[in-house]
């Protein structure tokens, strides 16, 4: 049994091999999405000192965008009040479907750029690269598989060296080779077999979820073409938005999506002050009538079901968010591991391979050079 579990457990890395190393490399990177896109570009992304203190309303701000982008109709709308990061628009062109992105000051009003591909910024291409491979929809199939498989890699490690905690701390450096690659991947298999089972499992999880929209959208359903606004312009978002904290107590909203497919309504997510360090910046919700604006429904994270909140907490999991910088620093080191064990592993396949190979020849009949001349 465990002969064979080790045969799967190699075979499974071999094919992963490739896209594990691509998608460790950039999930290490994406934890400090945020601040590599500051660093590149803070004249979009950081909100000017001498800004006023006070937002514009979202009507404003949203009459602005659409004013510049007539031809454009509003996705979506990253929302931030801590007089830091600017807001995004997520905008998406009429009759095409493609969606865009611009970065505005949200205490002057100010557009800050034009609109950009969502896979345009650097962080964005490698969000792209990590998720779907840079293969669209072919590389969100790709990528649950590699996530089943490096799920699959991270249990059956546990159970094949699950005794090695008694070795933990050995490290046999003067040893042979294979004693100290094998020595190196156990050792950090070990180590980071929980995040990566947390990493595989979560990813799997939004690459299945995503598989399913896409084939729900574009195979069984006819897509959507945006052609113009499906909500009630008459409709004060900002009056909504004022509203948010009157439905569910100590509301703060952080992401505004609008209607831009027929059975859609105008919906706000936002965070609430929760003892849970899992509730992600996005963990409740409220939706108003597209047509009315009246209330349709909410969801308090507090009061939410188990289920609610433990696909909640995938976001902050996968990403490492859940207790600051320190997380952040543990997660992109062990999303490393991946590569670490890539190759080591690969070292020790190709060990055996050698040796095996070996061991066969020694086997052969050995015929000597006066034989065949003789012959």
């Amino acid at each position: 049994m465990k002969k064979t579990l080790h045969k799967w457990h190699s075979y499974s890395a071999l094919i992963a091999m490739i896209p594990l190393f691509l998608i460790s490399i950039t999930g290490s990177i994406l934890v400090f999405k945020v601040e590599l896109d500051t660093f590149l570009m803070p004249e979009k992304m950081s909100v000017p000192s001498n800004s006023p203190s006070k937002r514009v309303s979202l009507d404003t701000l949203m009459s602005t965008v659409k004013g510049a982008y007539p031809d454009h109709e509003i996705g979506s709308w990253e929302i931030f009040t801590d007089h830091s990061r600017t807001d995004t628009a997520y905008i998406i062109a009429h009759q095409t479907n493609q969606w865009s992105k611009l970065y505005l000051n949200q205490y002057t009003g100010e557009l800050l750029s034009s609109p950009v591909g969502l896979s345009e910024n650097l962080s964005d291409w490698l969000l792209d690269l990590h998720f779907k491979l840079l293969l669209d929809t072919n590389g969100i199939f790709l990528g649950a598989l590699v996530s089943i498989l490096l799920l699959f890699l991270g249990i059956s490690g546990i159970i094949l060296y699950r005794k090695f905690w008694l070795y933990f701390f050995t490290l046999r450096v003067k040893a042979a080779s294979r004693i100290f690659f094998s020595d190196i991947h156990k050792m950090v298999g070990i180590a980071s077999s929980p995040a990566i089972i947390i990493l595989a499992f979560t990813g799997a999880y939004w690459n299945i979820a995503e598989v399913i929209h896409e084939i729900e959208e574009h195979v069984i359903k006819t897509p959507h073409i945006v052609t113009q606004a499906l909500h009630d312009p008459k409709i004060s978002i900002q009056t909504l938005y004022q509203r948010n904290k009157q439905t569910i107590n100590d509301f703060e909203t952080t992401y505004l999506v609008m209607p831009y497919e027929p059975e859609m309504h105008i919906t706000f997510y936002g965070k609430l002050k929760t003892t849970n360090p899992l509730n992600s910046n996005y963990a409740s919700s409220i939706s108003y009538d597209k047509a009315t604006g009246k209330l349709v429904t909410f969801e308090d994270v507090r009061q939410a079901s188990a289920l609610h909140v433990t696909v909640d907490s995938f976001r902050k999991l996968h990403f490492g968010h859940f207790a600051g910088l320190s997380s952040k620093l543990i997660w992109c080191i062990l999303g490393l591991s991946p590569v670490i064990l890539a190759l080591t592993g690969f070292y020790l396949f190709w060990y055996r391979r050698k040796r095996r190979s070996v061991s066969q020849l020694s086997f052969l009949p050995k015929t000597s050079h006066t034989t065949n001349t003789a012959q």
